[in-house]
């Protein structure tokens, strides 16, 4: 039996709750639920097993064979918008997407984030650009990172931008929100308790170390700081190391996400040169 398709073509209360979700923050935690769009966050969402609350679909136009696919088989309600309203929902003045799906958002719950011997994890502290938010979590999911926390009074990761930047990343690379740097420190205390060595490592212009003279294949959670102010005193004064980025040019500093990206990629780096049995917690050939 062919699902159920509900067909919207005014902006009544459930097409204004959707578009809600695009633009208010504390809309889209009463609601419990984020719009994304695009083939492969919507792709990575559904093979990550994110709950899909609903899927909306362009009434005007014939949907390809992917498209097709996610609407025969998806969990939640089906929906037929006219394709003004899609394109509204895809903030496209052309070009309207085919398909939107309304994702529920997770518990932000840093157990969510998984901890083993070889961890490396981000720390955002107060970003205030979501595209800023969106590209680290992107970077930490290229260069092999279990998870982010977002610290403080931050852009939001499922802001519309965060998730379009972060290009599906959102959808595999755990993120979780936290108040304050003390809500990090007793998830990482209670990981060294069990045996799992976290060292903090801060990114600073001003830091007593260049990155890749700190070692960086033992478990490492990164801290990097907020675009324009940089770490919080609280962060400074709670990281284990506090490491530099070398420069020859006259910029001083790199914009928050290039720079988590360089230290990720050096974190990567000296991962992949270390012999896989040196690695804490790896095995060789299956060998303890």
């Amino acid at each position: 039996m062919s699902p159920v398709v509900h067909k919207i073509t005014t902006r009544n209360a459930r097409f204004q709750q959707w578009h809600a979700m695009l633009t208010n923050r504390n809309k889209r935690q009463r609601l419990g639920a984020f719009v994304v769009q695009g083939v492969r966050p919507i792709t990575i969402a559904l093979d990550q097993g994110w709950a899909v609350e609903a899927v909306l679909f362009d009434a005007d136009r014939r949907l390809s064979e992917w498209a097709q696919n996610v609407v025969a088989t998806a969990v939640g309600e089906r929906f037929a918008l006219s394709r003004e309203l899609i394109a509204e929902l895809g903030e496209k003045e052309t070009d309207a997407p085919e398909l939107i799906a309304i994702v529920s958002l997770p518990g932000d719950d840093p157990g969510r984030i998984p901890v083993a011997r070889d961890f490396l994890g981000v720390a955002f502290d107060r970003p205030a650009s979501p595209g800023n938010l969106g590209s680290v979590i992107r970077s930490a999911d290229s260069f092999g990172a279990a998870g982010v926390i977002v610290t403080g009074h931050a852009a939001d990761p499922y802001d519309s931008a965060a998730v379009r930047a972060s290009t599906g990343s959102l959808f595999a690379v755990p993120t979780v929100r936290v108040s304050s740097p003390r809500d990090v420190w007793a998830w990482v205390e209670s990981h060294r308790a069990a045996g799992v060595p976290i060292q903090i490592v801060g990114t600073d212009e001003n830091g007593d170390a260049d990155v890749y003279d700190v070692d960086l294949t033992l478990p490492t959670l990164l801290v990097v700081g907020n675009e324009t102010a940089g770490l919080s005193a609280a962060w400074r004064d709670g990281v284990d190391r506090l490491v530099r980025i070398p420069m020859t040019g006259s910029a001083s500093s790199l914009n928050a996400a290039n720079a988590a990206s360089v230290v990720l990629y050096e974190a990567m780096r000296q991962r992949l040169r270390q012999p896989l049995s040196d690695v804490p917690g790896q095995v060789a050939n299956g060998v303890p």
